[in-house]
């Protein structure tokens, strides 16, 4: 799924290779699932990227860790914001849970300096975690969009320099949490399964996105089944971007993986060797760097076929 790119003079990439035996054909496949060059970052920094969905449980905080991690391994600073007050759950992934001292509401209070908020990863020093609030913590009756802007200015303004990205994981739904995480994006990443219902969410959520001036929006289609694909139990990811309409940033296939890494507090991108949602992951932040997009692949189907509209029981 990676697009082609000059080959450079640097060493060989890492490849992926697996041998398929074919009646027609006994060569090797051979996909080059990582590029021997390090992105060249596109737009002014910082990037303000939100990551949102609006409906709960399709993979928002996965990929915010996973995509902000990856970006840190190419070399850019990241600042990874958890907008969910009420249900944070980024610091688990990224096994940083215990060393949440302070969050932004202490430094809005005067309580703390806004580094000593920010959590610097052991494993790669340029990126950090910033939380809004600790969980059942009540917010300030004033916190909201404005506040979340004044934090990202703060964060361009400070003395270590101005990071490369700014992601914000976007709370589920639509309310208010939803809106002041929004405000300071210039960017959406809207992350998606292929099923109806986070579709017709997903779609909800575009609108919104457009209509607070956020054009620059990519979509992650994520926990994708191809063997479902064939027997047209799942939609396939050509119909998701028929439906939606946006650019595609990356598709992840389902991985047991993930459980174990979400346990484990460490991401998929970390795995060595890497599993294929991690390499998805690892290439969706590829294409982030550059605004760039990929193609959807067309699955072959079943002999069977039941029609587009089966999926909502016609």
């Amino acid at each position: 799924m990676s697009r082609e790119s000059a080959a450079p003079q640097t060493p060989k990439p890492y490849h992926y290779q697996r041998t398929k035996p074919s009646s027609r054909n006994k060569s090797s496949t051979r996909s080059v699932l990582q590029y021997n060059r390090k992105p060249q970052l596109a737009g002014e920094t910082p990037r303000v990227v939100v990551i949102t969905s609006g409906k709960g449980g399709v993979g928002k905080t996965t990929t915010t860790a996973n995509v902000g991690l990856s970006l840190a391994r190419h070399g850019f600073s990241v600042v990874a914001i958890d907008a969910d007050v009420g249900l944070r759950n980024l610091d688990l992934l990224l096994g940083l849970e215990n060393r949440v001292n302070y969050t932004v509401i202490e430094v809005l209070n005067g309580d703390c300096r806004l580094d000593q908020a920010l959590v610097r990863d052991k494993r790669w020093s340029n990126f950090e975690l910033l939380c809004i609030s600790k969980p059942r913590s009540k917010l300030p009756i004033g916190f909201g969009g404005k506040a979340l802007v004044w934090l990202v200015d703060a964060l361009k303004d400070r003395q270590e320099g101005c990071p490369d990205f700014i992601l914000i994981d976007c709370p589920a739904g639509i309310d208010a949490g939803f809106i002041t995480a929004i405000t300071p994006a210039n960017e959406a990443v809207l992350v998606t399964t292929p099923d109806i219902t986070s579709l017709r969410d997903a779609d909800r959520v575009t609108g919104l996105l457009e209509c607070d001036g956020i054009k620059d929006i990519k979509m992650i289609v994520n926990r994708v089944r191809t063997d479902l694909i064939r027997g047209e139990d799942m939609m396939s990811v050509l119909d998701v971007q028929e439906m939606l309409g946006l650019a595609l940033l990356g598709v992840i296939p389902e991985d047991s993986e993930v459980i174990r890494s979400t346990n484990r507090g460490f991401p998929l991108v970390l795995n060595k060797p890497p599993t294929l949602a991690g390499l998805a992951f690892e290439q969706a932040a590829w294409r982030l760097v550059e605004q760039d997009s990929m193609q959807a692949v067309m699955v072959e189907e079943e002999p069977k076929k039941r029609g587009f509209f089966s999926f909502f029981g016609g």
